[in-house]
């Protein structure tokens, strides 16, 4: 059972019926009825009935003889009833939302228990008028191009509320509401809001927290009165997806020091505890999420996640999610690549291909033979059927775990820590999830630490909006985060820049950072 109010709840009602004596009107009989049996947490709060619902509710309510059950919804500065049933139900609708730019997932959850009726993914289909943020901020500011962007995120969230609700033989009108955790661009896209300035210094948002508003405003189809709840954002680069991840993470009541990592277009992340926290982003995801190499896709069936490279026998293995025909590899895949590849010393520690090096054997030369040649003048190594990396795939990666490192050393030094202080690296998403520390450490991603500190949390955007779904109490709690993060600039960082210059090394220009990686000359 629930020990917390979610955002949507139901409350025992029994009224005397009215009479000559008592001529209290049934809408008024209904809320103080209401108001008197409210659970502990919400007891004292404002009580209000929309005007929509009036009519329906006196009619349920005289039918039922006064007594039932009626549904409130826990609002920031009240509460509103907003049906009324003679039974209790045996289930209440909810559902939670990862507003992804490129994929969007999505849980129906029932409020009476908190049990996960299903979970669903779907293409968000903006994709269609631009894979990444900026081209659809820019769009945007032409023409039509606002409209067609929200008519696009609209449409994707009813079409995978559809298929939750196929799935568990309900229908949408009975999901009472809906809570979403999305980058601040995604959020001004879903609202028709412009996100011009987003991209604009000093890069500012129309809005930071534009919740709970009416879902039927924005064409979404729920119940008519359900609310839409976006989790507020910090910034333009700072969104609602990372207020769900402190919160899924419990980053904000921690109370020893401890960081998340959440890669996805951007690389962000958070340092922090139950005192303060301090937040940046930076352009770290790209060639890991499959916008930059070209073999590189998303983690999803087909995607090589593990690759090793048996430095004995010389033999490569490879492992593919949900074992399908290779199709590219994910952020994982490339990491486990490349590590592979530097300690076969089959890449320097530039990350250029070498075909020779010194006392070679000739199972080696031969590996070296089958794998590794030219393709229209440029370097190719050879992972699987149809699934090769280029000297181009692989500097991309340098850069991006250059800027993964410069970024977790740059927060860290904004407060003085060293990276043995930390206690805890949370690590979000399909990243996390499948990627391999090790690995990671071995091309100087990740600091050098033990393996225990790190780990993978899956997707805490999503975990975080089911959390506010069920507990209405993390609406004032996610503000309240929002009010305490510190936000660092990267952009015009000079620190940053510095040690992104020094991280394109494998491990790094200084490796004594990484006692537990071997240095090849």
């Amino acid at each position: 059972m629930l020990t917390s109010v979610p955002l949507t709840t139901v409350v025992p009602v029994k009224a005397v019926p009215p009479s000559l004596a008592d001529n209290t009107a049934d809408l008024d009989r209904l809320k103080n009825a209401a108001v008197a049996a409210l659970p502990l947490p919400l007891a004292g709060q404002r009580l209000h009935i929309p005007f929509a619902c009036m009519t329906s509710l006196a009619a349920r309510f005289r039918a039922a003889g006064f007594a039932g059950w009626a549904i409130v919804q826990t609002l920031p500065e009240r509460l509103e009833l907003i049906d009324f049933l003679p039974e209790k139900p045996d289930r209440l609708l909810g559902a939670a939302l990862d507003l992804g730019s490129t994929h969007l997932e999505a849980s129906l959850i029932d409020l009476l228990t908190g049990k996960v009726l299903a979970r669903n993914t779907a293409l968000n289909q903006q994709v269609e008028y631009g894979a990444d943020i900026l081209s659809r901020i820019h769009l945007a500011d032409k023409g039509e191009g606002q409209k067609l962007l929200q008519r696009a995120a609209v449409c994707s969230i009813n079409g995978l509320i559809d298929q939750l609700c196929q799935e568990t033989a309900v229908e949408p009108e009975e999901i009472l509401a809906l809570t979403a955790a999305g980058n601040t661009t995604m959020v001004h896209l879903l609202l028709g809001l412009s996100p011009h300035h987003l991209c604009r210094e000093p890069y500012i948002p129309l809005v930071n927290s534009a919740g709970p508003l009416p879902a039927t405003e924005i064409d979404l189809r729920l119940h008519p009165q359900a609310k839409l709840w976006l989790l507020p954002s910090r910034g333009s680069y700072f969104g609602g997806d990372l207020i769900a991840g402190i919160l899924s993470v419990g980053l904000d009541q921690a109370e020893e020091t401890a960081m998340l990592i959440d890669v996805g277009t951007n690389a962000e992340v958070v340092l922090g505890s139950r005192d303060w926290l301090i937040a940046c982003a930076g352009a770290a995801g790209p060639a890991l999420e499959g916008g930059v190499a070209r073999m590189g896709m998303r983690a999803a069936p087909g995607a090589i996640e593990q690759v090793a490279i048996d430095r004995e026998n010389w033999q490569l293995a490879w492992r593919s999610i949900a074992d399908a025909p290779p199709t590219g590899l994910c952020g994982s895949g490339l990491i486990d690549l490349a590590a592979e590849l530097y300690l076969a010393q089959i890449i320097d520690l530039r990350g250029k291909f070498q075909r020779e090096i010194k006392g070679q054997s000739a199972a080696r030369q031969a590996f070296i033979q089958e794998r590794l040649f030219k393709r229209d003048g440029e370097t190719i190594f050879a992972v699987a059927d149809d699934v090769a990396v280029s000297q181009t795939d692989i500097d991309a990666m340098m850069r991006s775990k250059a800027a993964m490192y410069s970024i977790l050393e740059t927060i860290c030094s904004q407060v003085g820590l060293a990276f043995e202080e930390l206690t805890r690296i949370h690590v979000a998403g399909a990243f996390g999830k499948h990627i391999n520390p090790r690995q990671a450490v071995t091309l100087g991603m990740l600091p050098d630490l033990p393996l225990s500190v790190f780990q993978p949390v899956g997707n805490t955007a999503l975990h975080g909006a089911e959390m506010l779904l069920l507990d209405h109490a993390l609406w004032q709690r996610s503000q309240a985060i929002c009010g305490k993060i510190t936000y660092v600039e990267l952009n015009v960082n000079q620190e940053f820049m510095l040690r992104f210059s020094g991280s394109r090394f494998i491990p790094h220009t200084d490796p004594s950072r990484f006692p537990s990686v071997p240095h090849f000359r």
